[in-house]
């Protein structure tokens, strides 16, 4: 029995390990390879730096309602809490129980306890979450809620700490407030809510500065002390109307900033009158209390300290360093001194936030290292294919003066084509001689760093613009900074639409560089900046930043280039004038359509460019109105075609081996638009417009789906997620056009002699997770297949083929529909976990895929950005046109080497059986 038994183990042992041997997974020299990631966590919003604890800690919370915990020492992130988005995550208050005040009885709450706190945060409104984290793991170790009676006016609530008492600060604007205590980690009331009569208090105007509500009235400083037995208006004159906004001094009580200086609410309250400066903080040095500034002055950084009752400076706490220009201007959060013998100042390390969203951590008048959070709102990104080798650059410059002078290679013969050949030889050969003996050309700057393109075009810059107007030059592959600069004053469009990053000439025109614009608004002015720019260097090029006259209401690329190889930028102001950039480039702007969409009323308009007598005019064409009857449709989304999609294959085959051909309009829009009603509670609208003639070739309309809404409009279909809200869940819908089985013109498109109305194919499908992007794989030619990334909730990208997603899947499994190769239809869509580009590589908060072609007809690249940002690059059709990495080459030369030497000798035999047989 003893024997049976122990035969049954190991044939369940074997059974196991060839199980265990089948698994698909990713290889370990895989990962990370061809893809890297970058960690963000926003803009700095709180910061508490500790560096004489049990573990020197740096916790700070977010603009995008994030806290985390840093490491001091190299700011690399150790853990970090992600909120909701919106109103309902963000971050009230942050407190650190060591940073609070000597009289409060709270201490590090241990594991399990319910007893004090170590951090805690309020979240939200609706409800409110008050909860006690473990600052040194990021565990949860307590919570509690207070959901209002109200919640449009718990919005503006505010929040303090005193005392181990949190206080709830409900303002109702221009009546009173209401302020309510409660125990911090039990959420237990202590008394009943105290309504203040305030009539002046206005959200424009108000802000707590510690227990202090504060407002500000015309020259004059209105206060109310929110902890008082009987709360008094407390009223100080300051001589003169504050030009900025007030805002309050983190760690003193009852001290706000006016215009570059402190003010305390109080006469009784001691502050330095003579301190100027653009940003405060309070820490302490030397078992003092002192107050640090941070100013930049003629491209220096300058940090200085104050001891906060005497006003005396402190020479140990000065530090001078170069500035950057692209970090904008520096607001100092937290500072802290690691206790020595000499006390000089050495250990201090100061941690400031910056306008451009980075945050830097300076020591010894050096920066100790910084991160741009910037990355974490990217708005527009572009691939810009690299320079050329010196090497090359040098026979490309050669070359290009022999075919100027040399007439004879216009001529395309084959001797112009074999002279051009054997010298460009000579040329490679002569370039590499020298380069070799050590007498060829110093490298460049680009080349040094590594700048260089690769043969199969994989390798390039990626221009990366945020919505702080911080502009990066990364390189794709191994995900280095390679420049940055900020556009100081920006914001995107009064519509809400994002700033734009253009390439106006690419680098393939050697020796001219490559040449970007970014496009965005002044927050001053509200007019148009334009902002040119080298965006392999970084450096501004073409006049650099131009300032216009007027606002953008429509831009457009030129389709042509001049003979700079530059690509002039048509923009239309909000009179409907058009002008052109470079202005030597209007007349390529004849003959152009442009169109206009108004969201808030659901119109859209067509404009035609006219080049006469050195001007140009617009002469509207068309206007069609899509509000509804009862004028309550707006429009949501407008999605066009990329505009450097290559489609190589106009049609598709048939099961009677007919061709069915795609109807392929480039001047094709997609306009949603989206309206409440009483009976379906939502109506989704769909329409297909042709921009150039204004005729609506296709409308469809949805009842009960709202947004989110997710476009991709592509060759000849268009696939859009939503939420449908009678089933709850959320949907994909594919549409594909199809001319016939005859093509109305096969060579030109013409949106004035269009075709009849295509032929429409739809269908919906069920996806079992949120989606919170999409966008389709690009390649140069076309000719790999089509697939659709999806990123869903929770941060992973799922790539679908467009097999999946066809509206022509067949409801049966008929014969027909085997042939054409298209799958049966059924409703839920898979989302294998093989599929998910980024693996384990979750993004936080995914919100934007750009997609862009490579060298390689089989290879895409991708960007996929967030919270986090995701490089990599896909092959939606395999590598069809690459070797494989374990590619034998000694075995196939071996084999090439035996074939020829074979072929050789069996020749050499058969002449002489030949020879042999002739003489017999």
């Amino acid at each position: 029995m003893f024997s049976q038994n122990k035969g049954l183990a190991k044939l369940l042992s074997v059974f196991m390990l060839v199980v265990i041997g089948s698994v698909n997974c990713l290889y370990e020299d895989q990962i990370k390879k061809f893809d890297w990631r970058t960690t963000q966590i926003g803009r700095l919003d709180q910061a508490y730096v500790e560096l004489n604890g049990f573990q020197p800690r740096l916790l700070v919370s977010t603009k995008e309602n994030v806290i985390a915990s840093l490491c001091p020492k190299s700011g690399e992130v150790l853990w970090r809490q992600v909120f909701e988005t919106g109103p309902r995550g963000s971050i009230k208050l942050m407190q650190l129980s060591s940073a609070s005040s000597g009289a409060d009885a709270t201490a590090a709450a241990r594991p399990g306890s319910a007893h004090g706190f170590d951090l805690l945060t309020v979240q939200g409104h609706a409800p409110a979450l008050i909860r006690g984290w473990n600052a040194n793991t990021g565990n949860l170790e307590w919570e509690w809620s207070l959901m209002p009676l109200q919640t449009e006016k718990a919005l503006s609530s505010m929040w303090f700490y005193q005392n181990a008492m949190i206080y709830h600060v409900l303002p109702v604007w221009k009546s009173h407030l209401e302020v309510t205590p409660y125990f911090a980690t039990s959420g237990q009331a202590t008394g009943n809510t105290a309504k203040i009569t305030a009539p002046w208090i206005s959200e424009e105007k108000c802000i707590l500065a510690g227990t202090y509500f504060t407002c500000i009235e015309g020259s004059q400083l209105i206060s109310l002390d929110l902890t008082a037995n009987q709360p008094q208006v407390i009223s100080k004159a300051l001589g003169e109307t504050p030009v900025k906004p007030i805002r309050a001094m983190e760690g003193i009580n009852g001290v706000i900033v006016v215009d570059d200086k402190l003010v305390g609410v109080k006469d009784d309250i001691p502050v330095c009158n003579a301190l100027r400066g653009n940003s405060f903080t309070l820490g302490r040095f030397n078992n003092q209390n002192v107050i640090v500034t941070a100013n930049v002055k003629d491209k220096y950084l300058n940090i200085d300290g104050y001891i906060s009752e005497s006003c005396q400076q402190i020479t140990e706490l000065t530090n001078s360093m170069p500035y950057p220009d692209h970090y904008g201007s520096p607001v100092i959060k937290s500072f802290d001194c690691k206790m020595n013998r000499n006390n000089d100042g050495k250990g201090c390390l100061f941690i400031t936030d910056t306008s451009d969203d980075s945050i830097l951590a300076v020591q010894q008048s050096k920066f100790r290292w910084t991160r741009s959070e910037a990355l974490a709102n990217i708005i527009a990104t572009e691939f810009i294919d690299l320079p050329l080798a010196d090497s090359e650059g040098e026979l490309e410059k050669e070359m290009k003066g022999k075919a100027g002078d040399d007439t004879s290679l216009e001529t395309a013969d084959i001797v112009s084509a074999f002279i051009h050949r054997i010298s460009s030889q000579v040329l490679h050969f002569k370039s590499l001689l020298l380069h070799v003996i050590g007498l060829g050309s110093k490298p460049s700057a680009t080349q040094k760093a590594g700048l260089v393109r690769d043969a199969f075009g994989l390798h390039k810059m990626l221009v990366i613009l945020t919505k702080s107007g911080k502009v990066f030059g990364i390189d794709n592959m191994s995900g280095k900074q390679h420049w940055q600069l900020h556009l100081d004053n920006v914001e995107e469009f009064s519509n809400g639409e994002q700033m734009r990053l253009l390439i106006q000439r690419t680098s393939k025109h050697f020796p001219l560089h490559a040449l970007c614009m970014v496009v965005a608004k002044d927050k001053t002015t509200g007019n148009g900046v334009l902002y040119r720019f080298n965006p392999i260097t970084g450096q501004p090029a073409e006049g650099g930043l131009l300032q216009l006259n007027y606002q953008i209401k429509q831009l457009s690329m030129l389709p042509e280039t001049d003979t700079d190889f530059v690509k002039g930028i048509l923009i239309m102001d909000s009179n409907n004038k058009v002008q052109v950039y470079p202005e030597h480039a209007k007349s390529k702007a004849n003959g152009l359509y442009m169109y206009t969409a108004n969201k808030a009323t659901g119109s859209l308009n067509g404009f035609y460019v006219k080049y006469e007598n050195s001007q140009l005019t617009t002469l509207p064409l068309w206007s069609v109105d899509l509000s509804g009857h009862n004028g309550d449709h707006q429009i949501i989304s407008v999605a066009s075609k990329n505009p450097i999609e290559t489609v190589h294959s106009q049609g598709r085959v048939m099961p009677d081996r007919s061709v069915l051909y795609k109807y392929i309009n480039p001047n094709l829009v997609a306009v949603f638009t989206q309206a409440s009603d009483s009976i379906h509670k939502y109506l989704l609208n769909v329409y297909l417009i042709d921009v150039v003639s204004g005729s609506v070739v296709f409308s469809m309309m949805h009842r009960k789906v709202r947004p989110p809404l997710h476009v991709v409009h592509s060759e000849n279909w268009l696939a859009y997620a939503h939420y449908n809200d009678k089933v709850r869940r959320t949907e994909i819908t594919t549409i594909e056009l199809y001319e016939g089985k005859t093509q109305a013109n096969s060579t030109v498109w013409s949106s004035l002699r269009a075709p009849p109305m295509p032929l429409v194919e739809r269908q919906t499908y069920i996806i079992p997770t949120l989606v919170t992007s999409m966008r389709e794989t690009i390649t140069e030619r076309g000719i790999t297949s089509k697939d659709v990334l999806i990123g869903t909730a929770s941060g992973s990208i799922v790539e679908l083929p467009w097999a999946l997603l066809d509206p022509r899947r067949p409801i049966s499994s008929s014969s027909n529909g085997r042939e054409e190769g298209a799958m049966p239809y059924i409703p839920e869509l898979p989302l294998p976990t093989e599929n998910m580009i980024n693996y384990n590589q979750t993004i936080s908060r995914l919100n934007y895929i750009y997609t862009a072609p490579s060298g390689l007809e089989s290879t895409c690249l991708v960007v996929a950005a967030g919270l986090d940002m995701f490089v990599t690059r896909i092959s939606p059709s395999k590598t069809y046109d690459l070797l494989k990495e374990d590619f034998d080459y000694i075995l196939i030369s071996i084999v090439l080497v035996v074939l020829t030497t074979g072929s050789l000798v069996a020749k050499h035999l058969a002449s002489r059986k030949s020879l042999k047989q002739a003489w017999k």
